[in-house]
């Protein structure tokens, strides 16, 4: 069949929209029709080639939708039900989804190759074979994924908000409940209120942190902060820091977590600075794997015991956070709709990407039309 998907051909150029044919569902496979995509910085970063891919590749990675046929052995899901998309795969039998380290299930390693188990590609197109972000490609009006990544919902879900919960809302609030362990009457910093940010904000205020500090150079940002749940919201680390210093006599705050666009050297400095013994530094920002952005002392983190940590979809297990999440939602303990702050065309996603990058929104959608 056809679909129409935007997609990655060549580094720092503009993503194109290209016709490409999708093949069936092969065995544990499943065709999606995509409703709904999150735009979400780490496409930027292929794009533009922070992150290197293969390429050509469709985008997207947050995908909500429709199941329209299954293959062969699929028992997850079936024809008509409504799914999210989880960027990583939930294979629930490698060694790390049997460990409870979901996150990084074997079937995720590709993703920045964006095959199927074989290998193979189930998109072709005029270049050949094309690839699939974290093995989704959610920029395309149709789609062949493994059973793993589709995880059910309700019915009654709006998925043009539940797609949210596909990578932005668990990789932000699972840094702070999760991989920041955040308690109650914690004090924890978030440096960056994006997509991933503003929702280590919703993670701080449900564990109960007393304060929540966010920085971010944008007023808009600082102010949605402050709207879900920040305490205070500064424009500089220097701010954050005088303001920790203060509040704390000199202790230090528990959590600090990185999630700006790209992570620099300077960032990481300014989070180990302002933790205290035995705090949390969470990292989930990005940027080149050949670039070195964690230059710190090694005798303060053994001597006040401080800790960093890496954190991918925020530490959560898909097959069980995603409906989790969905219920707090549904239970007024999350946010979702206030996150959304613009829809766009497929055919607009170059301007979505400027909005994006420019600050103007928290996040957007890709709406698909069929």
């Amino acid at each position: 069949m056809k679909t129409k998907a935007a997609v990655v051909i060549e580094p720092g150029k503009p993503i194109e929209i290209e016709e490409l044919t999708l093949d069936g569902p092969r065995e544990n496979e499943v065709l999606i029709q995509y409703l709904y995509g999150g735009l979400c910085h780490s496409d930027v970063h292929i794009s533009i080639g922070d992150t290197i891919a293969r390429l050509p590749m469709v985008l997207g990675h947050e995908g909500a939708g429709v199941i329209h046929e299954t293959g062969p052995g699929v028992s997850r899901v079936k024809p008509g039900d409504r799914v999210v998309c989880s960027f990583t795969p939930n294979c629930g039998k490698c060694k790390y989804c049997a460990t409870g380290r979901s996150s990084v299930c074997d079937m995720s390693a590709p993703m920045l190759e964006g095959y199927l188990p074989g290998p193979r590609f189930p998109i072709t197109g005029p270049r050949g074979d094309y690839g699939a972000m974290c093995l989704l490609g959610t920029f395309s009006q149709y789609g062949v994924i493994h059973e793993s990544s589709a995880i059910k919902v309700d019915d009654d879900l709006p998925l043009d908000k539940a797609v949210l919960v596909g990578c932005g809302v668990p990789t932000g609030w699972g840094a702070a409940v999760n991989t920041g362990q955040v308690k109650p009457g914690d004090y924890v910093v978030i440096y960056g209120i994006g997509g991933i940010g503003i929702n280590a904000v919703q993670g701080a205020k449900h564990a109960g942190a007393s304060e929540i500090v966010a920085v971010d150079p944008l007023a808009n940002k600082r102010s949605k902060a402050r709207e879900l749940g920040a305490t205070q919201a500064f424009a500089t680390a220097r701010e954050a820091q005088n303001f920790i210093d203060h509040l704390t006599n000199g202790q230090g705050a528990d959590c600090a977590i990185i999630t700006t666009d790209l992570i620099t050297d300077e960032t990481v400095t300014d989070a180990f600075n302002i933790i205290g013994r035995c705090g949390n530094v969470v990292l989930t920002a990005l940027n080149r794997v050949d670039e070195i952005t964690i230059k710190l002392p090694s005798a303060p983190m053994s001597y006040f015991r401080k800790h960093l940590r890496g954190s991918l979809y925020g530490d959560c297990n898909p097959a069980v956070d995603i409906p989790r999440l969905l219920r707090m939602y549904k239970g007024g303990q999350i946010k979702l709709d206030e996150l959304v702050t613009k829809t766009y065309r497929l055919e607009d996603v170059n301007q979505g990407y400027d909005d994006l990058l420019n600050g103007k929104n928290i996040r957007g959608v890709i709406v698909h039309e069929h």
